[in-house]
């Protein structure tokens, strides 16, 4: 007898929204790491500063959470049980990164920025501890091989 576990259609949905999700924050990135000025336009040159002046464990840190959550999200779509450690991976690399941000420099961030931010770090990291613990169960229910 074949033991082979039917995909759920709530996989595909879930797995081609992260992807999206997780486009933006790659385009995000490369946007920022090319210094894509067009791209910065609506940014102070103070606020392009701070951005560009992370050492390099926070830049660790954002890749990390960045390039994590997309392959995840690329890994539930081919129903890889490595998807659970992408996004175990992007949630530490978040970890990292809000340590220098709102650790280090915290005051500087919200000085420049705002509580903007803090908000949006806290959907992100609620959205990656979601997708970590969907992949777990997925691959707990043997969908994800």
């Amino acid at each position: 007898m074949n033991d082979v576990v039917k995909t759920p259609g709530h996989l595909w949905a879930v797995g081609v929204v992260s992807l999206l999700w997780n486009a933006f924050g790659a385009v995000d990135y490369t946007m920022t790491k090319l210094k894509n000025m067009s791209y910065l336009a609506g940014m102070t040159p103070e606020q392009q500063a701070f951005l560009f002046g992370f050492p390099l464990w926070a830049n660790i840190g954002w890749a990390l959470g960045v390039w994590g959550s997309l392959i995840g999200s690329v890994l539930l779509l081919a129903r890889s049980r490595h998807a659970v450690a992408a996004f175990a991976i992007s949630l530490l690399g978040l970890a990292i990164n809000s340590a220098y941000q709102f650790g280090v420099k915290g005051a500087e961030l919200q000085q420049l920025f705002g509580v903007g931010p803090m908000i949006f770090t806290a959907v992100i990291a609620a959205i990656i501890i979601a997708l970590l613990l969907y992949a777990r169960a997925m691959a707990g229910k043997g969908v994800l091989r």
